[in-house]
């Protein structure tokens, strides 16, 4: 995701899913039957796993409420978490050596677990790890299948929500597109 002068990464917003923000993320949903729906949201690896469950469940109560009902139920629930594992490397750099000495470089041997190794500051061999940063990146998917209702709000289950009590509670967190 680039970022034009003066804005700021952020994790995703409350927004449709389109092929125009895929990689921002945002919530999208399927209508398996008259009463059925698939409903998904997906975060961009800024966005925290609380986040995206937060929005899939307000998504599910605001879809409920469009259609006329009072609660939804989650039947089946999926969470998928996404990790990136990124390495960057930085050359060691030493002014007393490289190319204007012509192709002369520091070489040194250790002995290692397995025997005898030559080491080359240049090649990015990691025989000092200050030089190495790996960072674990995650990005998370949650999708549910829900089945709408009206009338009282079940209690036989503890997976059945009040549609208006999710959107009221939930509504004030909701970071939606342009809100800083």
């Amino acid at each position: 995701m680039l970022a034009s002068a003066g804005c700021t990464y952020r994790s995703t917003p409350y927004q449709p899913l389109s092929s125009a923000n895929e990689v921002a993320g945002g919530y999208s949903d399927e209508r398996l039957s008259d009463q059925r729906y698939r409903v998904s949201f997906a975060g961009n690896r800024l966005t925290s796993r609380e986040q995206v469950e937060s929005y899939l469940l307000f998504r599910a109560a605001e879809l409920t409420a469009q259609q006329g009902y009072d609660w939804f139920a989650i039947e089946d629930r999926v969470l998928e978490r996404e990790v990136e594992r990124q390495i960057r490397r930085d050359p060691l750099y030493d002014p007393w050596y490289g190319r204007y000495y012509g192709d002369w470089q520091p070489y040194w041997r250790y002995y290692g677990p397995s025997g005898w190794r030559a080491w080359y500051p240049y090649y990015g061999h990691s025989f000092w790890t200050e030089h190495v940063d790996i960072r674990e990146v995650e990005r998370f998917e949650a999708t549910a299948e829900i089945r709408l209702g009206k009338g009282e709000t079940p209690n036989s289950t503890m997976r059945a929500f009040n549609a208006q009590d999710v959107i009221e509670r939930i509504g004030p967190r909701i970071e939606y597109p342009g809100e800083k």
